[in-house]
């Protein structure tokens, strides 16, 4: 019979995605999209807006593509995550709460700020993500990553609906607009994600590596040698990179597509709210599935999925498309995300996690630096945000040509062939 792992630190970090997803709905996916186009951009035209946020996703990216591999092998050399995990989960939440101070018309200091706080949430992902090996055995990780992201999910959701619960009911708890309390969300969004990220600081243990931190530059420059030899590894992120695009990009770009067709912001939040409540019990299922079918074919199925789903919200006209469109994201979003960090731990070595996971985050950042530049280029350029949404669909088939055709090997075969290279 295989061994399990103890329960307690699979689920203490688990449950950080429960904190820090909350940024990612309601800043990310939320408010701040709402927020950037109906307050700190009042005035300007929609266009400018959307070529604007799309240009701030992208320099965040941007960051996280340089840093990501650098403080992921400075991490496995020094052999500490949680430092520097807890590092970014107070710059990160810092620069949440301070997006609610802000005034109406101050869209270049807002993005700036957005910019600090989705580079944090993503650098910290880097050690969140790494820590997956450690909680679990290979068999579990799909099951354990599963149970992160739909954690994410309802922790987000939960949030989400308590402060749309007080943007429709403002006046009662004080608050004179609704914008108000949008800005508030800010700073609950910063408590929440310092708050329950405590399990995982104090549950999960951290063993100490003999290296030492100047050995992570000597790491960092052996990365790309050690990915030419595991040659799984290399062309999954290369489909990962092409078909990940579609899926940060809907997350990122849904609410501002959404409000340049005419749908409104408490359309738009509900919708939100669907994705998440649908999201939570969809991921898990993803875990059972995965060990039935093999995630490799369930990441094809996702593909395919999502492909379709660009189509549709390219042709959506009524509201009922609408919510069609979102309950469809809430299908599938959780399983990708959840499926591919799950099939990439299983293909890199132990001791080096944090190393290929900022390598892995680097992929998925590129992918965010391309992504929401295109729908803004091709949307103002063709004066279409339709054709900007489905100019996505080239990116998530050409992932998927390349993991059907070139990710081939069992993730076991892949680690040994790995080990015999030189």
């Amino acid at each position: 019979m295989t061994p399990k792992s103890p329960r307690r630190p699979i689920y203490a970090w688990a449950l950080y995605d429960w904190a820090n997803s909350a940024f990612a709905t309601v800043v990310l996916a939320g408010f701040f999209p709402i927020l950037f186009r109906d307050h700190f951009s009042e005035g300007r035209a929609d266009d400018e807006i959307t070529l604007s946020l799309g240009i701030a996703n992208s320099l965040g990216a941007a960051l996280v593509i340089v840093l990501a591999p650098l403080v992921g092998a400075l991490s496995d050399a020094a052999g500490r995550r949680k430092a520097p995990l807890m590092f970014c989960i107070v710059t990160g939440a810092s620069a949440t709460a301070a997006l609610a101070w802000l005034e109406a018309g101050a869209w270049q200091l807002a993005a700036m700020i957005y910019i600090a706080a989705t580079t944090a949430f993503a650098l910290g992902n880097v050690f969140y993500d790494a820590m997956l090996t450690q909680v679990s055995a290979p068999h579990e990780r799909a099951s354990a990553s599963s149970l992160g992201f739909a954690l994410g999910y309802l922790g987000g959701g939960v949030l989400l609906m308590a402060l749309v619960y007080m943007v429709f009911e403002a006046a009662s708890f004080g608050f004179a607009e609704r914008h108000e309390v949008m800005l508030f969300g800010f700073t609950a969004t910063a408590v929440w994600w310092v708050v329950f990220s405590a399990p995982l600081l104090i549950f999960v243990a951290e063993p100490r590596a003999a290296g030492r931190l100047k050995d992570g530059f000597r790491r960092l420059a052996g990365t790309w040698r050690d990915l030419r030899a595991n040659k799984t590894a290399l062309w999954f992120l290369v489909a990962y990179v092409l078909y990940i695009d579609g899926v940060d990009t809907i997350i990122r770009m849904a609410a501002n597509y959404g409000q340049t067709l005419g749908f409104s912001a408490s359309d738009l939040i509900l919708s939100l709210l669907l994705v998440q409540f649908i999201g939570f019990p969809a991921t898990l299922a993803y875990g059972p599935l995965a060990r039935r079918f093999g995630i490799r074919a369930m990441l094809l199925f996702l593909i395919g999925a999502y492909v379709v789903l660009c189509v549709a919200a390219a042709r959506m006209y009524t509201l009922a498309h609408f919510f069609s469109v979102a309950l469809a994201i809430g299908l599938f979003q959780g399983g990708i995300q959840a499926l591919s960090r799950a099939y990439f731990s299983q293909l890199i070595p132990a001791g080096d996690e944090a190393r290929f996971f900022g390598i892995y985050n680097l992929i998925g950042k590129a992918a965010v630096f391309i992504g929401p530049l295109v729908v803004g280029v091709v949307g103002a350029w063709s004066g279409s945000p339709r054709l900007g949404i489905l100019s996505i669909v080239a990116f998530l088939l050409a992932g998927g040509a390349v993991l059907l055709w070139k990710v081939k090997e069992t993730p076991q075969e892949a680690v040994k062939q790995a080990r015999k290279s030189p």
